[in-house]
């Protein structure tokens, strides 16, 4: 295509049509609409939905249509090219042309890769079996969905967040649900033992089994799944498994580029890979060793790289501070930076009340807040995350600040960031941030 005027527009090719690579196009075309003639590559044949929906999906909250951001025409109001329920297959990174499993080539002048990740699959007997499914995309749900209109019995390996939330919406469609996890603690990577233990006992008493500190051997069965068998020889009948295990970045294509890549495709403060002109973000990439499954950083990533693509050379990615929410109706759970204190330098500050439900802790490095856990009351923790975000200095109400910002802001003498923890409130929350994205 041509745009106005007699100069070309550059052409930008987006593989992966999920949240991570939508929510850059949504930044771009806010800084520089006529900048770019833009297509988009999606290996599912649906319009960009949210993925952090899905679990309300399988619980009967909302349906498919419900969690759609991006309609269809959206992207043609945009002139924004859909080639949706085709993969990317290979990209040659000299020519600048993306192989298409169709049969087509697209060329591109820039590129950006939000390829995601796969989930984690265990290497067992049985993983193979028909009725054996991860958790992942709208298609899983839907199978899941299918299989709680006949079945009975379901058991979820995995006890993260997203196998407790694939097991809470199971369980609300008439399921018995089992779940296997292989730490003690449930969400280890978001809880410490005591919210775990909180979280493990309401659920319990909502009918969820769980057998914690435990390994599978084995799914077992000819045809389908027929049990669970566990490394101490416990077995679990079953009619259906989901493997909630984990994640990795998905850097296939990247590799057939030749891109730099670890864990996942390397990117720099720029959000670009060792090829100046493809870039990445989301699931998929590496920046400093750590890669991403969790929403708040992933938005910051494609702000920066919207920005870079919009001329902006000093757009620098800086994570934020990462934090995450369950999401089951009636379970409060909130967490976000450290887990616990680092070294005899830092201070845990707790409110435990294990009869009433209620579970608060702050991990404080000097006077400033470095991580935080909340279970049963979770509305003050944006403003958590956002002291963390800021440094802030708390000395003057370190006395109060595990009682909430309202008790907090009464007794300091200096205003905490109010109009900034407002905006994580709205936009960054969004599910907590909108989440999970799902860290299993």
């Amino acid at each position: 295509m041509v745009g106005t005027g007699s100069r070309r527009r550059e052409r930008l090719v987006v593989v992966g049509n999920g949240m991570a690579g939508m929510r850059t196009v949504e930044e771009l075309l806010s800084r520089a609409a006529d900048r770019f003639d833009i297509a988009v590559i999606g290996a599912e044949p649906h319009p960009n939905y949210s993925r952090i929906l899905l679990s309300s999906v399988l619980a009967g909250e909302k349906t498919f249509e419900d969690i759609v951001i991006n309609p269809r025409g959206w992207y043609e109001h945009r002139r924004i090219g859909l080639i949706a329920g085709c993969r990317a297959t290979a990209i040659d990174a000299v020519a600048r042309r993306i192989a298409v499993d169709d049969g087509r080539t697209v060329g591109y002048d820039k590129l950006l890769l939000a390829t995601g990740s796969k989930p984690l699959v265990p290497a067992i007997p049985g993983v193979g079996l028909p009725n054996v499914r991860a958790f992942r995309d709208i298609a899983d749900v839907e199978a899941m969905i299918a299989a709680a209109r006949s079945k009975r019995r379901t058991v979820v390996i995995g006890g993260g967040l997203l196998g407790l939330e694939a097991a809470w919406g199971l369980q609300r469609r008439g399921m018995a649900v089992t779940v296997v996890h292989l730490m003690p603690t449930l969400m280890e990577r978001q809880l410490d033992a005591a919210a775990g233990a909180l979280l493990q006992r309401d659920l319990e008493a909502r009918g969820v089994v769980f057998f914690t500190n435990s390994q599978t051997e084995e799914i077992v069965g000819t045809e389908r799944a027929e049990a669970v068998v566990l490394t101490d020889g416990r077995r679990i009948a079953t009619d259906f498994v989901v493997l909630a295990v984990g994640i990795r970045p998905n850097i296939d294509l990247a590799r057939s580029a030749k891109l730099d890549a670890n864990r996942g495709i390397l990117v720099g403060d720029d959000m670009a890979t060792s090829d100046p002109n493809i870039y990445a973000v989301g699931e998929c990439i590496e920046h400093n060793g750590q890669v991403f499954g969790l929403v708040a950083p992933i938005w910051e990533q494609t702000k920066v790289c919207a920005a870079r693509l919009a001329g902006d050379l000093s757009a620098a990615y800086v994570p934020p501070p990462a934090f995450a929410s369950l999401k089951i109706t009636g379970i409060d759970v909130f967490s976000a930076g450290a887990l616990a204190a680092a070294d005899d330098g830092d201070e845990e500050i707790t409110l435990h009340d294990a009869k009433g439900g209620l579970y608060k802790k702050l991990i404080l490095r000097g006077d400033r807040v470095v991580g935080t856990t909340l279970y049963g009351e979770v509305a003050d923790g944006p403003w958590y995350v956002r002291l963390m975000h800021d440094k802030v200095d708390v000395a003057s109400f370190r006395d109060q600040i595990v009682f909430g910002r309202a008790l907090a802001e009464r007794v300091s003498a200096e205003p905490t960031p109010r109009d900034s923890a407002a905006r994580i409130d709205g936009a960054g929350m969004h599910r907590a941030a909108e989440l999970q994205w799902h860290a299993a």
